[in-house]
């Protein structure tokens, strides 16, 4: 017994699965009894029938259940630190707790997450080079917001942008930023653009955190969603758009948005133009079950109201057939609980198969993070077990397929983590194959 480190694995070029019961990310039955060969960092042979590979190091899944590894489509890898952190400590500290956040990430079979909000772009620079340890990163870069807008945490102390008052830390550190009309519009997504966002995320509602922005109110005109499509589009990549409120979709996906990310007080017509128009949904359900800490009570009362929408929403989406759905948790602020983000799978179950729910997870969330195009970070396939996608891959005690509830407890459950064709958990035994 004993765990294989990255640098270990490394200079092993080919590893051997046997015995793995394997979800490929799309269908609904596992391959049953399949051996994986791995070799550098992608997935070269996958078969009911016995592999063999010489110098491979095997490793025996003991009838395991083999899954991609997760992605989680709406997180925050910057932030998770109380209020009072974000808004006194500097930009150091920040990046020494996202260390911390992204290695929780890795542990809990998160291998790729999509940033929505905040400066990621060094941290998934130190990731990619190996100096952290962590999962893959899109990153959108700061999120882009109005005036007043979800974005916009000043206080009434503070003085008026009109007389050139400050901004919060957030903004100041490029985590948010606040634009006005077309032309700071386009500088905004330019410059997300320029840092190495893989897509750009804008706030066309109010939010549950900020203060001067109802779940009800739309945010940025038309002609300025349709800058940041246009800016972004000529890139190859997309918008992905804060909001809950119905006018506020529409007014996103009318102008060319393609995710839309919460959606909770969303309605069936509004839904239903979502699917016809190929829109995706990314909603989450785990941050809405508690009062985030140093929340106001209109703050608390907007997140209660949000959460009351979920049942409603997913109840539609059964309804009609949309499956454009990915999977996320939205945790900011709270490391506690982002410890138990993988509640979020069994959440899910209310209105969820474990198969869809894993298919959300996985070959859904790739599908569209590979809508970056151009821009994507890491062009090879995602989300799925086949030959020539990247080695992002779980062993799991338990079949999940039959009790999605094992993925709760990833400690004990999640027996070996690989991302890139590294191994970063392993408590199994293992050997090296010689055929000679």
């Amino acid at each position: 017994m004993g765990a294989t480190t990255p640098a270990d694995q490394a200079a092993k070029s080919k590893t051997l699965f046997t015995n793995v019961h394997v979800f490929d990310g799309v269908h609904k039955k596992r391959i049953e009894n399949a051996y994986v060969l791995v070799e550098g960092n992608l997935i070269k042979q996958i078969s009911a029938q016995k592999i063999t590979a010489d110098g491979a190091m095997v490793i025996d899944g003991g009838g395991r259940t083999m899954t991609p590894g997760f992605i989680a489509a709406h997180e925050h890898l910057i932030g998770q630190m109380p209020f009072g952190d974000i808004f006194t400590q500097d930009t150091r500290y920040y990046a020494y707790v996202a260390t911390q956040t992204v290695n929780t990430y890795l542990m809990k079979g998160y291998t790729t997450v999509r940033d929505v909000a905040g400066n990621t772009y060094s941290l998934k620079k130190a990731i990619d080079r190996g100096y952290v340890v962590g999962p893959r990163i899109y990153p959108s870069g700061p999120m882009i917001s109005q005036t007043a807008g979800h974005a916009d945490h000043r206080h009434d102390s503070e003085e008026s942008q009109l007389i050139d008052g400050p901004w919060d830390p957030m903004v100041r550190y490029g985590d948010m930023a606040i634009v006005d009309g077309v032309p700071e519009m386009l500088k905004a997504v330019r410059e997300n653009l320029r840092r190495g966002a893989s897509q750009i995320k804008i706030a066309v509602g109010g939010g549950t955190g900020s203060y001067a922005d109802p779940l009800e109110v739309v945010e940025f005109t038309p002609e300025e969603i349709r800058a940041a499509v246009q800016a972004t589009a000529d890139f190859g990549t997309y918008v992905l758009a804060h909001v809950y409120n119905n006018d506020g979709i529409r007014r996103a996906i009318d102008n060319g948005v393609k995710s839309i990310e919460h959606a909770n007080l969303v309605d069936e017509e509004t839904l239903r133009c979502m699917k016809e128009k190929n829109v995706w949904l990314s909603p989450q359900i785990i941050v809405f079950t508690f009062i985030p800490h140093g929340y106001t009570e209109d703050q608390a009362n907007k997140h209660r109201q949000a959460y009351a929408g979920i049942d409603n929403m997913f109840k539609i989406c059964k309804k009609i057939g949309f499956t454009k759905i990915v999977f996320g948790s939205d945790i900011i602020t709270d490391p506690e609980t982002l410890e138990h983000i993988n509640d979020e799978f069994k959440h899910r179950a209310k209105w969820f198969t474990p198969a869809e729910i894993l298919r959300q997870a996985t070959a859904n969330g790739a599908e569209l993070l590979a809508m970056s195009g151009p821009k994507n970070p890491y062009p090879g396939k995602l989300g799925v077990i086949e030959e020539g996608a990247y080695a992002d891959l779980l062993l799991i005690n338990g079949n999940p397929l039959e009790d999605i509830s094992v993925l709760t407890k990833p400690e004990e459950n999640l027996v070996l983590i690989m991302k890139d064709g590294k191994i970063y958990k392993n408590t199994l035994y293992e050997r090296t194959q010689n055929n000679k």
